[in-house]
């Protein structure tokens, strides 16, 4: 049990040495990484519809 109380301890400690993001940070990123999901949505997209209709083309 005194391992998992130091472990415990240690894992507190390392935590308040952690530089967390702002607010402005935190929702600038998160801005960015919706823009990216999107773009790749239209990519995958564009590209499920073009080998859709070259496999419509292909097998008839």
């Amino acid at each position: 049990m005194q391992k998992v109380n130091s472990f415990l301890e240690s894992v507190k400690t390392e935590l308040g040495k952690v530089t967390w993001p702002t607010r402005k940070e935190t929702i600038a990123t998160t801005g960015v990484v919706v823009v990216i999901i999107f773009l790749i949505s239209i990519y995958l997209g564009a590209c499920d519809i073009v080998l859709a209709k070259l496999m419509r083309l292909i097998l008839g």
